[in-house]
């Protein structure tokens, strides 16, 4: 919303600056974005009459003026084209200063030159001009063009939230003006127009629930053809509107002062009766920007017999656009409920003051007022006879009474407010209200639909009150400190143990496309959003991989050849219950394996290393499985087991999304419950042993299938007295070993805490050891 300082203190003029009165709206919600000078500062420049113009003795392009400037006549030297005996400009005065530029007396071809005639490029209130700036034949000489030209104004650009339609007018701004300030207003007298002509038209409103409310009349003998008044150009352009003809100037006029859209139809090219209905399926229009649209059976016209003649609320037509041989206008004020206008005019690409305002609301109780004030506008400027108004009314919208709980509005604002002041502050606002035990009973009126509960009349006490006015007050609260369980670790230390490993966090979309969801997660039964914000996020995601695949393919495109990336999020997915959302870890390694360094020559990131990372979030250990995933490379993955309970996965890639992204090295992945890592062990205590441990290490042959974890699992399970642990430390398949066998070297560590171990007691350990590695798994040893 953009109008000019000086349109609004014509209604309103408090005791405040330009840059006071910006602030004091700013901090009565309605922000203001910009203000902008109309001019740049200048002085000593005159409305000024050339009475003649002589060619100058030594210059083809110059000519010498003489020039009133007011009782004084003065020799002028000007090169402008337009330069005419006659001409009204404004003229600089020797001493004048304008934007870069001191005007001195001069001699220009050996011609004395006592001031200078200026454009509107040199005034600084053009960027382009060709000639002197025309003014009207009654501007008065000698007046400072300031002055004439109300450039001592400023213009302000509102920043409105959706919910204050009410301010997308002067009118409105100028209420708000009022409830801050206190100071008077002096809005437009609106009187009903006298009716000198009979001529009416009917209308048929079918939407009635879509336009509870139509206003019309028809007004004969207008002259199309004047010329809009300066003055009404000037508010008009200050507000960011050109002017186009003065019937179309004045509907875009009433527009900002009043906030109500009009529409003005040429009278002789409606056909028959006016309707307001919904459009039928495959009706088309051309508007008035020359577009052509096609209408859909949910969009609101306003038609004749002969089909629809303006888009309602939105933009009008070009078959009953007024023109300059327009004699007879048909003007139109409406009311369009926002429901029904929401989303339509983005629908076919167009965005207009009219749709603006309908989609968040007018004021219903000024339809018929905003009409007043155009006829008024009308007969004044283009002459003409004003009709009888044609109304159909229908179920206008009730502002519904709201209570306001004084000890509440206390409470909230952390202030005590006394009573009488509340009742002022509604009173400037111009709710009506009764009062009664500290209880307010408020009614809000038409133009203030955003007042529905008693949190909208506490905001309103609030802003004007004035939120600088509120005290900062220190929270009052019983402090303790929060149980911190050792069993249980902090998202924050969960992260730290990964960024302390060389890994960066990152957060990702939770919406991501429906067809990624299929292939990367073999989720064929994604859950689907009702409403998305695109295409390609239509779905939730049932796993984080891809938003960091997605990161990694931005990172590498940005010359980042290596890259550790984490991201802690929720997955979702489906429960016998409906939905269910899973805190989950997940992380990425591409690249090296440690950051380009001369204390270690280069390798690619392994299978072992980001094993080796997940393993470092644990305070117990994990199993391994072998496992195949849809995201993972076949012989390259495996299911994590904490216990017995499945807690996530790790690989390499599979070849398929390597090749997708166009990565030339092995990527490998983990994703893990959130929930499994957050829980820790906690430790007990246990004596350190003043024995020294004993250890034996054992090499066998088993099948190429037999899992190492498997035959570990076994010895661990036997509860074996002294054996402290068994470790894997080698593979070897090779010369000397079998074909389809392969031999694994492990640790065994054994410990008695009372006493030494004798060879007896270890060799007892190892010969149950070998056992059961022979019964379960046909192990040999070497």
């Amino acid at each position: 919303m953009q109008f000019s300082e000086q349109w609004l203190r014509s209604m309103v003029n408090p005791s405040l600056d330009s840059e006071q009165l910006g602030h004091a709206l700013t901090m009565a919600g309605l922000e203001v974005e910009e203000m902008t000078a109309v001019a740049p500062a200048f002085s000593g420049v005159v409305v000024a009459e050339i009475l003649s113009a002589e060619k100058h003795p030594d210059a083809d392009r110059l000519q010498v003026c003489a020039v009133k400037v007011g009782a004084e006549v003065l020799q002028i030297v000007c090169g402008a084209p337009n330069a005419r005996a006659g001409l009204k400009a404004p003229c600089a005065l020797v001493g004048a200063s304008l934007p870069g530029i001191a005007i001195k007396q001069a001699k220009v071809r050996g011609v004395e030159s006592f001031g200078m005639m200026c454009s509107a490029k040199e005034l600084g209130i053009a960027t382009e001009a060709s000639g002197l700036l025309e003014l009207p034949a009654d501007a008065p000489v000698g007046q400072d063009i300031r002055t004439y030209l109300a450039l001592d104004d400023h213009t302000y650009t509102l920043k409105l939230t959706p919910n204050r339609a009410d301010c997308l007018s002067i009118v409105g701004v100028a209420r708000d003006v009022v409830a801050m300030t206190g100071a008077p207003m002096t809005a437009p007298a609106i009187q009903p127009a006298a009716v000198t002509s009979g001529l009416s038209r009917t209308v048929q409103v079918d939407a009635s629930s879509a336009c509870p409310a139509y206003y019309g009349r028809v007004i004969e003998g207008v002259n199309a053809q004047v010329v809009t008044p300066d003055w009404m150009q000037q508010r008009l352009a200050r507000s960011g509107l050109r002017s186009i003809s003065a019937l179309v100037d004045i509907t875009n006029y009433v527009l900002l002062e009043q906030g109500q859209p009009l529409h003005a139809f040429d009278h002789a090219l409606i056909h028959g009766e006016i309707q307001v209905r919904f459009a039928q399926a495959g009706e088309s229009l051309t508007l008035l920007n020359d577009s052509t649209v096609t209408l859909k059976a949910d969009d609101l016209v306003i038609a004749d017999a002969q089909g629809p003649l303006a888009l309602a609320g939105i933009m009008g037509g070009s078959p009953s656009a007024v023109s300059d041989t327009t004699a007879t206008i048909f003007l139109e004020s409406a009311f369009f409920t926002p429901d029904v206008m929401a989303g339509k005019a983005r629908r076919l690409g167009l965005s207009t003051d009219s749709s603006y305002r309908f989609e968040r609301g007018v004021d219903f109780g000024n339809t018929l007022h905003a009409l007043e004030r155009a006829t008024a506008l009308v007969l004044e400027i283009c002459g003409g006879q004003a009709g009888p108004v044609t109304q159909v009314l229908a179920t206008l919208p009730v502002r519904q009474q709201v209570r306001l709980r004084h000890a509440y509005l206390c409470s909230v604002l952390g202030i005590d407010i006394a009573l009488a002041q509340v009742g002022r502050l509604l009173t400037q606002l111009g709710f009506a209200y009764t009062e009664q035990q500290g209880v307010f009973q408020v009614s809000a009126p038409s133009f203030r639909f955003d007042i529905a509960r008693e949190e909208d009349l506490i905001e309103e006490i609030a802003r004007l009150h004035g939120y600088d006015h509120l005290p900062a007050l220190t929270p009052v609260a019983m402090q303790g400190m929060l149980p911190a369980p050792e069993a249980r670790v902090s998202k924050h230390a969960l992260r730290d143990a990964l960024v302390h490993q060389g890994y960066q966090e990152v957060v990702t979309y939770s919406f991501v496309d429906a067809e990624w969801e299929r292939t990367l997660y073999g989720n064929s039964q994604p859950i689907a959003l009702k409403n998305p914000i695109a295409s390609n996020l239509s779905v939730m995601r049932s796993g984080l991989w891809g938003g960091l695949l997605d990161a990694l393919d931005y990172n590498l495109k940005r010359q980042q050849s290596r890259a550790l990336l984490f991201e802690l999020g929720a997955r979702f997915g489906r429960s016998a219950d409906g939905f269910v959302e899973t805190l989950t870890l997940a992380g990425l390694a591409y690249g090296s394996a440690q950051p380009e360094q001369w204390g270690a020559p280069a390798r690619a990131v392994d299978f072992y290393d980001v094993k080796a990372h997940v393993e470092a979030l644990f305070t117990q250990p994990l199993r391994f499985v072998a496992a195949q995933h849809p995201a993972l490379h076949p012989g390259q993955s495996a299911r994590i087991y904490q216990q017995e309970q499945a807690i996530g996965w790790l690989g390499k890639l599979h070849p398929q999304w390597q090749q997708h992204y166009g990565l030339t090295e092995a990527c490998f992945l983990f994703e893990l419950d959130a929930e499994a890592a957050l829980s820790t062990h906690v430790p007990a205590y246990a004596e350190v042993s003043k024995f020294l441990p004993v250890r034996r290490d054992l090499a066998v042959l088993v099948d190429q299938q037999v899992s190492a974890q498997a035959m570990m699992d076994e010895v661990l399970a036997a509860n074996i007295g002294q054996l402290q642990s068994v470790k894997l430390f080698d593979v070897y398949q090779g010369k000397g070993v079998p074909e389809n066998k392969k031999s694994l070297a492990f640790l065994v560590l054994m410990q008695d805490t009372c006493k030494t171990m004798v060879d007896e007691e270890v060799d007892a350990i190892v010969a149950r050891i070998l056992q059961l590695w022979a019964e379960k798994f046909a192990a040999t040893l070497r």
